[in-house]
């Protein structure tokens, strides 16, 4: 997994760097733009395209003035640059740079405070006015020209970030950045840009290596990590020779309600297909038939039998669908120590009596999307303040804490949070929660880790939904998903 570092920490890492190789920062300043290069060729590969190139006089902006002159020795033919002078400095790359790109032939225009801003026709911005290291809202001629950006309504790509956007912390909602369509970041994405606050800055990011030393990154102190496919085929275990149904453990499922039998339905399917020897369902018997049509493998439990047969399998998740059946709950931790999967009506219960939380089994799983996390858990301003909490509540309660949403968060007892990376905006479907209970709760019966599961269950079920939509798939419905589970898996051979 990637560690995922603070501004000032990628700071440190530039300087361990240019230590330990012996170069100067103008020399990694080099190696940064041409990287971002690189990346704005693939993304824009006609050399035709205009480009206006927008750089402060900090390091960012000496970023930018050194992407515009390799861009024009790529063979782009319209470029022009601007330099926003609002700062009472400038940092050495970028005067080092300013002074390598007067002998080219690349237009540059200065503003100083109060200038009146020409209209942009160019068809795309290069944004390199402020970089991570900004911690105050925009305000006098900054915010001015980044209105003046956002108004011209063109493509823009960010240099790292875009101008405006904290890298960590609380990411204020309604502070004005700059827009982004693309962000191609060095090294390492910012913390910010897993939060949903930045949806407001930036479309989509692309990490590119600018040749830090990552083992002095993976050393330093952060409670973050960046779930790799590596990290998940290093977790998923493969299926031997002479495997059979008994080596796959037995999964329960107590869901549904007469009117919600759906839930328990996705749930059951998701446990089946993610690779459960055996899945057994509580369920009313009302939906008996419903169950034996759309998931035959799937064995039933009469509820007033729950007590004995829970005790018989290797793992148990409750909620989906699960109605006003509070007692469940609580009869299910009465009877059982095994680590649980709760979700759906089950985390209304604990919101309900919070009491319950701590008669959880330790390494228990709860997989609230975010207005169920705030019922749980008390409101919150900002999802920064959400992570701190779930890390928080995860430390002191012993459990797995699976915050929802497009990047979802994994709390862990020992205080560390894991960023999973897979899913996308056609998976925002009804009933994708209780296919996720169904997978966490099938590879917790299979004999992984809860923690392990918990990564490769929503690792899983984002790679899922992934490979649907690139196939051409713009709406994800659940059912569908379910069924792409054992091809998301067998990819994982590749």
């Amino acid at each position: 997994m990637k560690t995922i570092i603070t501004a000032a920490q990628t700071r440190d890492a530039d300087s361990h760097t240019l230590g330990q190789m012996s170069i100067t920062s103008l020399d990694l300043m080099e190696v940064a733009s041409m990287a971002f290069v690189t990346a704005f060729m693939q993304l824009f590969p006609d050399k035709h395209t205009s480009i206006l190139v927008c750089s402060g006089t900090g390091n960012n902006g000496g970023d930018g003035l050194a992407i515009a002159r390799l861009l024009q020795t790529q063979g782009y033919d319209a470029i022009a640059v601007w330099i926003a002078r609002y700062a009472d400095r400038e940092s050495d790359g970028f005067a080092a740079n300013l002074s390598h790109l007067r002998h080219t032939p690349i237009p540059v225009t200065e503003f100083f405070p109060a200038d009146e801003f020409a209209d942009i026709h160019q068809h795309v911005i290069i944004d390199a006015l402020l970089g991570s290291g900004i911690n105050k809202p925009l305000d006098g001629d900054w915010l001015r020209l980044a209105q003046h950006v956002n108004q011209a309504r063109r493509q823009t790509v960010a240099v790292d970030i875009p101008s405006g956007l904290r890298a960590d912390g609380v990411v204020p909602e309604k502070e004005y950045t700059v827009y982004a369509d693309e962000v191609i970041t060095f090294h390492r994405p910012k913390l910010s840009f897993f939060f949903p606050e930045s949806a407001r800055a930036m479309a989509r990011f692309h990490v590119v290596d600018i040749g830090l030393e990552d083992d002095f990154i993976e050393q330093l102190p952060s409670h973050y990590r960046l779930v790799e496919t590596i990290d998940i085929q290093h977790i998923y275990r493969h299926r031997q020779r002479f495997s059979h149904k008994g080596m796959f453990g037995h999964a329960m499922i107590i869901a549904g309600a007469p009117q919600t039998m759906g839930a328990a339905i996705l749930a059951c399917g998701a446990s089946v297909y993610a690779g459960s020897g055996l899945t057994t369902a509580s369920i009313p018997d009302e939906g008996l038939t419903a169950l034996n049509a759309c998931y035959p493998e799937v064995m039933y439990c009469a509820r007033h039998e729950l007590h004995k047969t829970c005790q018989k399998t290797d793992a148990v998740g409750i909620g989906p669908g699960l109605g006003a059946s509070k007692d469940l709950l609580e009869l299910l931790l009465h009877h059982t120590s095994k680590s649980l999967v709760i979700d759906a009506d089950a985390l209304s219960f604990l919101g309900e009596t919070p009491s319950l939380l701590h008669k959880l089994p330790k390494q228990s799983m709860l997989t609230p999307h975010m207005k169920e996390f705030d019922r749980l858990f008390g409101p919150h301003d900002n999802w920064w303040e959400r992570v701190q909490t779930a890390r928080k509540q995860a430390t002191s309660l012993e459990l797995i804490v699976i915050l929802k949403n497009r990047y979802t968060f994994i709390a862990l007892p020992d205080g560390n949070v894991v960023i999973n990376p897979t899913g996308n905006p056609a998976m925002a479907s009804g009933g994708m929660g209780d296919v996720l209970t169904g997978i966490l709760v099938s590879f917790l019966a299979q004999g992984y880790s809860p923690q392990e599961a918990a990564i490769l269950g929503c690792y899983l079920h984002g790679l899922a939904g992934d490979r649907l939509h690139a196939a051409g798939m713009a709406i994800v419905p659940a059912t569908r998903l379910i069924a792409e589970l054992p091809y998301a898996l067998a990819s994982l051979h590749d």
